[in-house]
């Protein structure tokens, strides 16, 4: 949670703002023009406007541009008049030798209004709206100039004169305007500034003291750690707390994003450089405990939050509201314990992170906190939604008010419904738009993997629906999606059209071209890379991330309805046009998403060079998505190729990442334990790959992952049909049917009835025809969502089924049995899968031995040949060191 900036305080006149002001006068045409007369159209024009608009708008950090970067700037707009306009605007700011030369420019300003007398009632003519952005600027600007005193006009006469000076585009120009009397006034001038300037820095302290509203300087002109970019040699530049608090407020954000990729050694220097200059700046620390958490540094995160709190009590630093009744101060606790348990969350404490969220929940109770009170709910919604907790009483307990309403009989699972739903009600009283956002997308994560129960067990009941609905889910989605489009109701923070503009003006040069798999060698690679026509959107961040989430979350719901095209797009949508607002976590799930389609539908080829793409992109660390993926690749790699001493190692590796606290990354160890026991299942080990599946459907059960328990009970019919027990493999495959039709597991259904089908054709050839009914009833999924390897065994299972039959002879229509083997052995082939392959080709090989076709039932007959003496290879070799 990155911190709010303050309030802007007082408007302090700067070189740069001036200059500002003099390209206003040149945007503004005179009364007689309707388009100034160095512009040969209205669209550059706007150009400059718009221009001028980001200028007028952006924070940039901690230092304003200088001179040179603002001509440069000017260039990169394009046009034929920017030469001039340059060059005007240095000769303009190089002839303010005089205070009243500055008061000829600010009067002139007043012209460039609407509303002015002289010029409101021309039809033609273009002027500021007062009210607008420009127009506020400008109006700031006059006001600014009004207020000062006479030494703060020659101040700003001096910093111009340097402003311009730094420039050498302009360093010719100002010394020919300079005389030999001016020259010696400026150096009494200088002289008095620097007497002005030292009290000003001396002072800060104590002004910052009397009112926190005045803005403060911070000098950093020695400073060499990254607070800067250009290059300010020999010259003093201050920083205020207002642009200090924006460049802490920007690094929170670039954290969040890149998480343990932020070079962490470079921003502490920083971070120490400013603690420094200004202890009383207590979100450093915060900062410090943002860069410590995303590097996973326990000990220094918890230490630098609690350092946090107990200097600045949470007041600033945390975005969220202040509490419902501004009346009470009963300081920031209850954020406090927040942010514990959040950092418990991601550690992988969810023991901890439940009773300090528990505890928010009292607090925030206790101090009437509403706000504080919805971002805990949430946050224990999540929590609960994403580990395995068999038990929560005595965690949530009574402040949650579930067990006091409905007793201690919930589920978990019926407990979390409870608290998503309160949850959701909360922060849609309290206008938090971003929340009730996110919560629709918690709700239609629920209703993709939960069926809904009833929570009472008594009364009068409806008629039960035991299954998941998938409108509910999209439902969920869709609202989420709509609610964004208000993110401005729950208050977005001031800095949103600064910060946009910043980055507008920072990416002027930003080629023309698809970042999906371009690497960037590091963060700020961006900043000098720029497309005028190619700009990012003004939308918040924070509401572009959960967009973007919401894209990975419809991706997941179409892989488990198995609808593989629209998961593809929308995994596509997200990774295209969120990647810049998206974390890299979701970023980097995008990337595995697309990565895991191409293997499925491409072959491993295509899918490794793309995981190499993605390797260079993201950082390589342990327990990351597409480390983790990697493994997975291999692992399936390594069990098409009968590669099964791979394959094990692969599959200890996967479970050795897997957290050892119970009921954190579920799904990692569900995932590995299942692998473990394919792999067993491919050495033929068929006892111990039965007691790795029992197993794993007990741990399923235990912690209710209802979809990998679908999957594993597709795994005992298959075992058993690869054992010669079909007869009882067929009540696995039946109750792994029944679940894939609770939840709506179409792609797997398709997978079960094609087990199904194999398992009755295992029992002998009068039930051929039953198999191949099956069959056909899964083919059109499987053929329109189905990988290579899925299609493959599609397509042999018919070619058996008809071989099978007794009434089918395949001297009639013998293309009905060699089109499919030949279709399985192809994409058998692409996926390196020899033991399938290997049987493709040998019911090809007996097919045309049969109809007498000698040379072509040789050539398939070699081909059979090496497959299998490649698969035999590796299975004696794992037997051996078994």
């Amino acid at each position: 949670m990155a911190g709010n900036v303050k309030s802007m305080g007082a408007f302090a006149l700067t070189p740069h703002k001036v200059a500002l002001c003099a390209l206003m006068q040149m945007y503004v045409p005179s009364a007689e023009n309707a388009v100034p007369t160095p512009f040969p159209s209205v669209s550059e024009h706007n150009c400059l406007g718009l221009f001028l608009l980001s200028l007028a708008k952006s924070c940039d950090n901690v230092l304003e541009p200088n001179l040179d970067k603002l001509v440069t700037q000017l260039k990169e707009i394009g046009g034929l008049v920017n030469q001039w306009i340059s060059q005007d605007l240095t000769c303009r700011l190089s002839s303010l030798s005089t205070p009243d030369d500055l008061f000829n420019l600010f009067s002139g300003l007043q012209s460039v209004l609407g509303g002015n007398g002289a010029r409101f009632g021309l039809d033609d003519s273009i002027l500021l709206d007062p009210n607008s952005q420009l127009g506020i600027f400008v109006r700031r600007c006059i006001l600014a100039f009004n207020q000062l005193s006479f030494e703060g006009v020659c101040h700003l006469l001096t910093n111009i004169g340097t402003y311009c000076k730094e420039s050498p585009a302009s360093c010719s120009t100002y010394q020919s305007l300079q005389d030999d009397d001016f020259d010696n006034d400026s150096e009494e001038l200088k002289a008095f500034d620097h007497l002005l300037f030292g009290k000003i820095i001396a002072d800060s302290k104590v002004l910052s003291g009397l009112n926190h509203d005045k803005e403060r300087y911070f000098d950093v002109s020695s400073s060499n750690d990254g607070l800067g970019t250009d290059d300010y040699s020999g010259s003093l530049f201050l920083r205020t707390n207002w642009q200090v608090q924006g460049y802490l407020r920007e690094q929170a954000d670039l954290i969040e994003k890149h998480g343990s990729s932020y070079p962490f050694n470079a921003f502490e220097s920083i971070l120490n450089r400013l603690k420094k200059l200004a202890p009383e700046l207590h979100r450093v620390h915060y900062l410090r405990y943002l860069n410590t958490l995303y590097h996973d540094d326990y000990l220094a995160s918890s230490e630098n939050l609690l350092r946090y709190f107990d200097y600045s009590a949470g007041a600033e630093g945390i975005d969220i509201a202040l509490s419902s009744f501004p009346g009470m101060s009963f300081g920031r606790y209850e954020i406090a314990l927040l942010c514990l348990g959040m950092m418990h969350c991601h550690f992988g404490h969810p023991k901890q992170a439940l009773e300090v969220l528990s505890e928010a929940v009292q607090v925030s109770q206790q101090h009437n906190d509403d706000t504080c009170l919805s971002y805990t709910l949430a946050t224990i919604c999540n929590l609960l939604s994403e580990i395995g907790i068999l038990n929560a009483s005595g965690m949530i307990g009574s402040s949650s008010m579930v067990a006091a309403t409905f007793g201690s009989s919930l589920s978990i699972q019926q407990q979390l419904l409870v608290l998503l739903t309160r949850s959701l009600k909360r922060a849609e009283s309290l206008k938090l738009t971003r929340l009730v956002a996110a919560n629709h997308l918690a709700m239609a994560k629920f209703d993709l993997t939960h069926v809904k129960r009833p929570l009472l067990s008594f009364g009068p009941k409806s008629s039960l629906n035991l299954k998941t609905c998938p409108s509910n889910v999209l439902k969920e989605l869709r609202l989420s999606s709509y609610l964004l489009s208000e993110f401005g109701s729950d208050g977005a923070p001031l800095t949103i059209d600064g910060a946009f503009s910043t980055t507008w003006l920072k990416n002027l040069k930003k080629p023309m071209a698809s970042s999906i798999f371009l690497h960037e060698n590091e963060l700020g690679s961006r900043n000098n890379t720029f497309q005028y026509d190619a700009q990012p959107s003004p939308i918040h961040g924070s509401v572009l991330h959960l967009a973007g989430s919401s894209y990975l979350l419809r991706a997941t719901a179409w892989e488990l309805y198995g609808s593989a095209p629209l998961a593809r797009m929308n995994a596509l949508v997200n990774v295209t046009c969120f990647a810049d607002a998206s974390s890299s976590a979701d970023v980097e799930l995008g990337y595995v998403k697309l990565i895991q389609s191409l293997a499925i539908f491409k072959g491993y080829t295509e899918a490794f060079n793309a995981l190499k793409v993605a390797e260079d992109k993201f950082i390589s660390v342990s327990k990351s998505r597409i480390q983790i993926l990697k493994l997975q690749l291999l692992h399936d790699h390594a069990l098409h190729q009968g590669n099964l001493k791979l394959a094990q190692r692969v599959c200890d590796e996967l479970g050795v990442l897997a957290s050892s606290v119970t009921g954190v990354d579920m799904e990692l160890k569900a995932d590995a334990c299942l692998r473990h026991a394919r792999t067993l299942l491919s050495a033929n080990q068929y006892g111990q790959a039965a007691a790795a599946a029992r197993s794993l459907f007990f741990m399923c059960h235990k912690f209710n992952l209802q979809v990998v328990n679908a999957t594993t009970l597709l795994l005992f019919a298959e075992i058993h049909k690869r054992s010669g027990s079909a007869v009882l493999g067929l009540p696995y495959a039946l109750a792994s049917l029944s679940f894939c039709q609770s939840f709506n597991l179409d792609l797997l259904e398709a997978t079960a009835t094609l087990t199904l089908a194999e398992l009755w054709l295992s029992l002998g050839s009068d039930h051929a025809k039953r198999a191949l009914t099956l069959v056909n009833r899964a083919l059109p999924i499987i053929f329109g969502h189905g990988g290579l390897e899925l299609c493959s065994r599609a397509y042999m299972t018919v070619a058996k089924c008809y071989l099978s039959d007794p009434s089918f002879s395949v001297y009639d229509d013998p293309e009905i049995v060699l089109d499919p083997l030949r279709q399985a052995s192809e994409e058998l082939e692409v996926l390196e899968f020899h033991e399938l392959a290997a049987e493709a080709f040998y019911l090809k090989a007996m097919v045309f031995n049969k109809l007498g076709r000698l040379e072509e039932r040789d050539e398939v007959a070699a081909s059979f040949k090496k497959h299998i003496i490649l698969l035999e290879e590796d299975r004696i070799y794992f037997s051996v060191t078994c």
